[in-house]
């Protein structure tokens, strides 16, 4: 058997990357990006993406592979993810995966949920509604669905209905039936930490990426190419400063992208819990006993 993989889960601001830059070099092992906006470049002060300086202490990979005009599946995610994995087993390099993005996570553990194929009729009458009309059938027909999908969310709430007008059974209830045997064995490390505290660290680090230079580097995305693909547009954050950049109410931005981000480690922590055998370590704790707690579990 290859040794299995660690992966640390957790929250948008709970610290996942500097335990996981602090357990590679403890392990000398590799980072395996599991965050869905990470893999484009350019953004990188939005996505929180590990710095230069951090990316040449230990080995990254997943980041920055395509640009924020291109879309990104989560079958790709996995088709790559897998190629990274047979390779770090093939050099004998451990591996973390590290990241915030839940569905990536089940994928690549759990496997695809392919479901039915599309029905171009259905698929026109949904979309012909309301954003708050498909979110609120949502609600009544797959609550948890509806919970983890963002409202603006057209794509994912239009196949959410979809599987569901066109099997009779939530979207949900097809992906809990999803192969229990794990695709790639792994020890799962999570950070856990109170909700108040966990969105004031939101907000402090939003205002602190708006000092940083966000709203210049949203400016530069714009002008280089003119927009972002739908998938990249996902990024908390990114949409609501998109907006500013015609008004220039800039400080609506800011709460905009706080409440957007709250949202999103809302929606990160409901899909977290359900995940089985994770050993919960406390992201309030200063990072070297993290790691100790972190090294405990997978010595």
């Amino acid at each position: 058997m290859p040794p299995p993989l660690i992966a640390i889960i957790g929250p948008t601001a709970s610290g996942k990357s500097a335990l996981a830059l602090a357990l590679a070099e403890h392990l000398h092992a590799e980072i395996l990006s599991v965050d869905s906006m990470q893999v484009y470049r350019h953004m990188d002060i939005g996505t929180a993406k590990p710095s230069r300086k951090e990316q040449a202490r230990v080995r990254h990979h997943l980041i920055d592979i395509i640009d924020p005009v291109d879309s990104f599946t989560v079958a790709r995610f996995v088709e790559e993810a897998d190629r990274t994995i047979a390779d770090g087993q093939a050099r004998k390099v451990p591996l973390i995966a590290a990241g915030g993005t839940p569905m990536y996570f089940k994928a690549l553990f759990e496997g695809l949920f392919e479901g039915p194929s599309a029905d171009p009729k259905l698929r026109d009458q949904l979309n012909a509604r309301t954003l708050d009309d498909l979110h609120a059938e949502l609600s009544r027909v797959d609550p948890t669905a509806a919970a983890r999908i963002h409202a603006n969310d057209r794509k994912r709430l239009v196949r959410a209905l979809e599987v569901f007008h066109l099997t009779g059974k939530p979207i949900t209830d097809h992906h809990g039936q999803w192969g229990s045997n794990p695709r790639h064995p792994a020890i799962w490390l999570g950070l856990t930490i109170e909700r108040e505290q966990l969105n004031r660290r939101i907000n402090a680090r939003c205002r602190a990426m708006f000092d940083e230079g966000w709203i210049d580097e949203v400016r530069s995305l714009l002008h280089r190419f003119g927009r972002l693909s739908p998938t990249a547009s996902e990024a908390a954050g990114y949409s609501e400063i998109i907006d500013a950049l015609s008004n220039s109410r800039f400080d609506e931005a800011l709460e905009a992208a706080k409440i957007s981000t709250r949202q999103l480690a809302r929606r990160q922590i409901k899909w977290f819990r359900r995940f089985p055998d994770v050993r919960w370590i406390d992201a309030t704790l200063p990072l070297d006993l993290q790691l100790q707690h972190a090294i405990a579990q997978v010595a």
